[in-house]
């Protein structure tokens, strides 16, 4: 078993589900179970100045090979925690050794699948090796394969210093999937020029774009009345939550979205006749469509407490993260030198804009350019998330192709 799987096999055996609506940073101590783990490991790999800081981030050094201290240094981040939105507990690890092409059975118990069908990627997977979950979880590969193949690439360059390398610097950030993620990171003391996060798709997908991104919290204040006397006087919390929620386009829901068209979403509701509570989340490509969307968001709460009274809904709109291409196009050398990496390995770039976000829009905005690069994994936040083997084992390659390449620009 190569490195970079055993590892990642390792990584996803801890649960790190982060949550959302926490006060306290990181939002579940369970993070730091993993970053302890990984700051151990740099140790002892001779990874230099390997810190902790106080809100859970991991930093590490990467020293240059000699005669390429003057370089300029390059960092690579991955984020430690798990989506809120399934289980990370508890992950057993499947692997299907070279896939005939077939359906997978995840979970025979739950007569749970994994078919072409309904996941055509499968079909240009086999003869390949693919871990998969066992259907009750989450696999992790969202992000801990990047963070397997940060730490591999590290290591690589530590037993190998005399290979040519500027000097590098490695993140691991918790409370990513909340929106938080780099809320605390150290950028000046990470002391990175330009960088990577390692937290995207399909073995070749390279991103610069990302949603602009905001979060809607709403909530409903009702009237609860005894039915039998609830004329003119009742106002059910629950109906005027789907009314608010009808009131937004139909056709910007995340189910009738692709590439760059922007979405409401509502991903949580809860309550009764007396109070309603929904959270969304509005996305869009477009800085100028995106604020349209909240102004909307706010407009159907304001159409709402004319009809039913001052006070009724109150939606509260904040911005999560901005698209990050507004910034790295200034640096489109990161993308080239990616492109350049993955042909000289046969793997084909695929530039596709992030349907999300990642640590790297908050940290271009901070100061620390940041595009995305591929994990190889397949369907995260679900029991049908799954990774190829060999995806893992190459884009340890291209992080170490682009580390050398950075240096020698």
């Amino acid at each position: 078993m190569s490195d970079v799987v055993s590892r990642f096999l390792n990584y996803v055996s801890i649960d790190t589900q982060s949550m959302d609506g926490q006060e306290q940073f990181p939002s579940t101590a369970k993070q730091l179970n993993l970053a302890r783990l990984l700051a151990e490991e740099l140790k002892g790999m001779g990874a230099a100045n390997v810190r902790i800081s106080d809100y859970g981030y991991v930093y590490a050094e990467i020293p240059p090979a000699p005669g390429c201290e003057e370089a300029p240094v390059l960092g690579f981040i991955a984020h430690m925690d798990t989506t809120p939105d399934f289980s990370g507990t508890d992950v057993k690890p499947q692997r299907i050794s070279s896939y005939d092409g077939g359906d997978i059975c995840l979970n025979r118990e739950l007569d749970l699948w994994l078919r072409p069908e309904d996941f055509p990627e499968l079909s240009a997977l086999k003869g390949q090796d693919l871990i998969t979950t066992d259907g009750t979880t989450l696999l992790g590969a969202d992000d801990k394969a990047g963070v397997a193949e940060i730490m591999t690439m590290a290591q690589w360059f530590l037993s190998h210093p005399e290979e040519p390398h500027g000097p590098i610097r490695v993140a691991f950030t918790p409370d990513e999937e909340v929106g938080r993620g780099a809320d605390f990171f150290d950028v000046e003391g990470f002391g990175a020029d330009l960088a990577y996060t390692v937290d995207g798709g399909m073995l070749g997908e390279l991103e610069y774009e990302n949603f602009n991104a905001a979060a809607g919290k709403v909530t409903v204040q009702g009237r609860a009345i005894h039915p039998g006397s609830a004329k003119g006087r009742m106002k059910n919390a629950l109906l005027m939550a789907m009314e608010f929620q009808s009131l937004l386009p139909a056709a910007q829901n995340p189910m009738y979205t692709e590439g760059y068209e922007g979405f409401f979403h509502l991903n949580h509701m809860e309550g009764d006749m007396e109070e309603a509570r929904m959270d969304y989340i509005i996305r869009d490509h477009d800085r100028q469509k995106f604020e349209e969307k909240k102004k909307l968001f706010s407009a159907a709460a304001a159409f709402l407490n004319e009809k039913y009274g001052a006070g009724s809904i109150t939606a509260d709109v904040k911005d999560s993260y901005y698209n990050m291409k507004e910034i790295v196009a200034e640096h489109m050398e990161l993308i080239d030198l990616a492109k350049a990496a993955m042909e000289e390995l046969q793997i084909t770039p695929v530039i596709v804009p992030i349907r999300g976000g990642t640590d790297g829009a908050n940290l271009s905005y901070k100061g620390l350019p940041c595009p995305n690069i591929c994990t190889g994994g397949y369907n995260a936040h679900g029991k049908f998330e799954f990774i190829p083997v060999q995806s893992l084992e190459q884009v340890v390659k291209i992080l170490i192709r682009v580390a050398e390449k950075f240096s020698a620009r």
